[in-house]
């Protein structure tokens, strides 16, 4: 393989940035471009630093740095590798970028340090996925779940899955290799056996998906409501930053605006959507519009009303919509009216919660009320293993569907032969989580989606 280089750092200014080379050549093209003060560059050994300068072809000194050496095979990718510590700066960081290519490296693509340890052998595709997801985790409990991973918690579960299939798969190889021996029965009992052992943990990993897509995804949270109920507000005070445009004309809100918060170590993505109601400029029309769109597709919706106001037409209208849907009705601005009674709000039987967006009373309230309603105190705290990525979950359910397949061929009495062919596409779906039996098209696909550098 050629020697691939990157800068590994994110774009910008900073106290450092780090180039990264990998490759048969790496310590061959550092000894043209760095000058080591105080050490032999000749005699490099495995997880040492070296101080020295970064120079060019005409020993002009480009920057003071450190570099980072790791050998063959203990290294990420498994190949010879250094990083070159230099001063944060993109000026800085690409005249050493410059440097190693024009000595003999080849830009890295996207993910392909990770790819290089994959196709070494260091780590599986499971594990590769999920450093992707360790970059992007958006809480303490989803890098978690993505450090287990890593550890290759799923892959070692799959293994072990796999290594059942395959001594089954011997089993009836032997049937088939030696017909004189009445094996058919004593076989088949134990396919069953086995299929009920496996149909037991492929469920409880497909099962988990649900709390991995809570991690990773975070649950998406919608506020609705009428123009001035203090949607806006409580985004305010969720974020404890003015992010959202506060005043008392109606219909400030007219787009939506996103971010995320953790509760309970897990993300909730917020949606604050523009006021619902009959809007005559058509700017806001689409708003309101995207508003109850966004409702609708969203895992929990907050509705919020002025207490210190009559329900309308378009308040029903918001309480028509949230009806068969996750729901916590927030009752607003109790500062200035406790005591009120709100049959209709009551009859759809949904959570409420009494707040005061000037106060901030009642907020933890409604923290508590969307840990009740999604449990996210239980999530991730109990060791399970937990399948967050939708490839990984479509595996498992295909490999299910086999495994049923299997079982309905034996309890028919269909020749035994048959059944491998479902037990050997149960072996192939389970090899796609971790990359025994997965293509190259889908390999690319996965790698696109890293940062260059990792």
């Amino acid at each position: 393989m050629s020697t691939i280089v990157a800068i590994s750092t994110a774009p910008g200014i900073g106290g450092i940035g780090i180039i990264r080379m990998s490759g048969e050549e790496s310590f061959t093209i550092l000894e043209k471009i760095f000058q080591p003060i105080h050490h032999n560059r000749k005699k490099i050994r495995g997880y040492t630093i070296q101080y020295g300068h970064i120079i060019d072809k005409n020993n002009n000194m480009i920057d003071e740095v450190l570099v980072s050496f790791f050998t063959s095979p203990k290294s990420y990718t498994t190949e010879n590798m250094c990083e070159i510590n230099t001063h944060g700066g993109m000026i800085i960081m690409n005249q050493i970028l410059d440097l190693c290519i024009q000595n003999g490296a080849k830009m890295a693509e996207a993910g392909e340090f990770t790819k290089r340890a994959f196709l070494n052998g260091r780590i599986d595709l499971s594990q590769a996925e999920a450093v992707i997801d360790m970059i992007q985790a958006k809480t303490d409990k989803e890098a978690q779940m993505s450090m287990e991973q890593l550890e290759g918690n799923l892959s070692k579960k799959i293994t072990d899955i796999r290594k059942k299939m395959i001594s089954v798969l011997a089993d009836i190889e032997a049937t088939i290799d030696y017909p004189e021996y009445d094996l058919d029965e004593v076989t088949q009992n134990k396919v069953l056996s086995v299929l009920d052992v496996v149909e037991r943990d492929l469920q409880t990993l497909e099962k988990s998906f649900y709390n991995g897509k809570i991690l990773r995804d975070g649950i998406r949270t919608a506020i609705i409501g009428r123009p001035n109920a203090g949607k806006s507000s409580l985004l305010n005070i969720i974020l404890n930053e003015e992010r959202a445009i506060v005043t008392n004309v109606e219909g400030t809100t007219r787009d939506t605006i996103e971010e995320y918060i953790s509760i309970e170590g897990i993300p909730l993505r917020i949606i604050d959507t523009a006021g619902i109601r009959n809007a005559k400029d058509e700017v806001e029309k689409i708003g309101v519009t995207k508003a109850i769109e966004i409702a609708k597709k969203s895992d929990v919706i907050i509705a919020m009303f002025d207490i210190t106001r009559d329900l309308n037409e378009e308040d029903r209208d918001i309480l028509d919509l949230i009806k068969n849907r996750n729901a916590i009705i927030v009752l607003n601005k109790i500062d200035l009216m406790q005591e009120k009674s709100f049959k209709e709000i009551e009859s759809i039987n949904k959570p409420i919660v009494k707040i005061s967006t000037k106060t901030q009373e009642g907020i933890q309230d409604l923290y508590d009320e969307i840990v009740k309603m999604f449990q996210l105190d239980k999530i991730a705290n109990n060791g399970e293993l937990i399948v967050s990525n939708v490839r990984h979950k479509n595996s498992i359910i295909n490999a299910r569907k086999n495994l049923n397949k299997a079982r309905e061929t034996i309890m028919q009495n269909i020749p035994i032969d048959i059944i491998s062919i479902y037990l050997k596409e149960i072996l192939e779906e389970l090899g796609k989580i971790t990359g025994e039996s997965v293509t190259e098209d889908v390999i690319k696909e996965i790698f696109s989606k890293f940062c260059l550098g990792k």
